[in-house]
C-alpha cells in the first residue's frame, strides 16, 4: 500500500527526528547515528524510505546525506507546527482553559516561538503574591515592559525600586487600573512618571490579558480564563524566540495606548 508523504513524516519518529536533524546542513551516518542515539540497523530502512520518497538525497563524494528541495519546503513548514505542538501539550489543561483572544491573529499563529513553557501555580500561602521566580528574574533584568489590566498591590513599590536601580521599565495598563494606581499610590506613581527610564501608557481599548512581563531574560504571561475569570496560574518561557514574541506582544499593545505624560500635558492646555 502506498504511504503518503504525511505518513512518512510523522508516523515514525527516527524519521521525523532525522528530516529535522539535517534541516541544519548535511551530515554523515556516524553523526546521524551519534545525534539520534540509534545503530545502522534500526536507522537505515528509514533513511531508505526517505530517500525513495525523494525528501532527502545522498552524496557519495562527501557521504553526506541532506535534505532534497522538496524536503527542505516541507521541514521548513514542519518545524512551526510542531514547536506548536509542544508548547500547547506541555501545559494542555491550562491552555485549553484560557481566553486567547489576548493574542493577536498572527502572534497566535506563531505560538510555538514560546517554547519550553513552565506553568506556575498558585501556592495557598501566598496566594495573592507575585512568584518569587518572577520577581527574582525581574531584577536581574536590564529592561522590562509590562501589561496589566488588573491592578496588583506590589507592582507600585516592586517596578518604582526596580527602575531606581537603572532598569528600562515600559508599562501599559488600562485607564481604570492606572486611576487605581494613581489614587491610592500617588506618590510612587509621580516619582515613577519622573524618572527617565520609565514609561506609563494607558491602552486605548481593552487589554484582555491578565498580565504579562517581557524582560532581556524572560517571557511571564498571566491569562483570564474562558470565563474571565483570574486563578492565579502563570506562563513562563526563557527561551530567545519567546523573548521576540513577547516584545512583539508588547509593541502590538503599545502601538494601542497613549503615554500618560501626553494626557497630563492635554488636561493641562484644558
Amino acid at each position: 500500500m502506498k504511504q503518503s508523504l504525511l505518513d512518512v513524516i510523522f508516523l515514525s519518529d527516527k524519521r521525523k527526528k532525522l528530516l529535522l536533524l539535517l534541516n541544519d546542513n548535511p551530515k554523515n551516518i556516524d553523526y546521524i547515528k551519534t545525534s539520534l542515539n540509534v545503530t545502522s540497523t534500526s536507522i537505515l530502512p528509514q533513511i531508505k524510505i526517505l530517500k525513495e520518497k525523494q525528501l532527502i538525497s545522498y552524496e557519495h563524494d562527501t557521504e553526506l546525506y541532506k535534505l532534497s528541495d522538496i524536503g527542505e519546503i516541507i521541514v521548513e513548514n514542519m518545524q512551526p507546527l510542531l514547536d506548536t505542538v509542544n508548547v500547547f501539550e506541555e501545559n494542555l489543561e491550562y491552555w485549553a482553559s484560557r481566553d486567547l483572544s489576548a493574542i493577536p491573529d498572527h502572534l497566535l499563529k506563531r505560538i510555538g516561538e514560546l517554547g519550553h513553557c513552565t506553568l506556575i501555580q498558585p501556592d495557598l500561602n501566598h496566594m495573592f503574591e507575585l512568584p518569587q521566580e518572577v520577581i527574582d528574574n525581574m531584577y536581574k533584568s536590564n529592561n522590562i515592559m509590562a501589561i496589566s489590566s488588573c491592578f496588583h498591590p506590589s507592582y507600585p513599590s516592586l517596578f518604582l525600586e526596580i527602575a531606581k536601580k537603572g532598569t528600562d521599565i515600559s508599562i501599559v495598563l488600562t485607564e481604570s487600573t492606572f486611576e487605581k494606581l494613581k489614587n491610592e499610590f500617588r506618590e510612587n506613581t509621580e516619582e515613577f512618571l519622573k524618572m527617565s527610564n520609565s514609561e506609563l501608557h494607558i491602552s486605548n481599548g481593552n487589554i484582555k490579558l491578565t498580565a504579562a512581563a517581557i524582560t532581556d531574560r524572560f517571557v511571564f504571561l498571566c491569562f483570564f480564563d474562558k470565563d474571565q475569570r483570574f486563578d492565579l496560574q502563570y506562563i513562563m518561557s526563557f527561551d530567545e524566540s519567546a523573548l521576540i514574541w513577547g516584545q512583539e506582544l508588547f509593541q502590538y499593545y503599545i502601538n494601542q495606548s497613549t503615554p500618560v505624560t501626553k494626557i497630563l500635558e492635554l488636561k493641562k492646555e484644558l
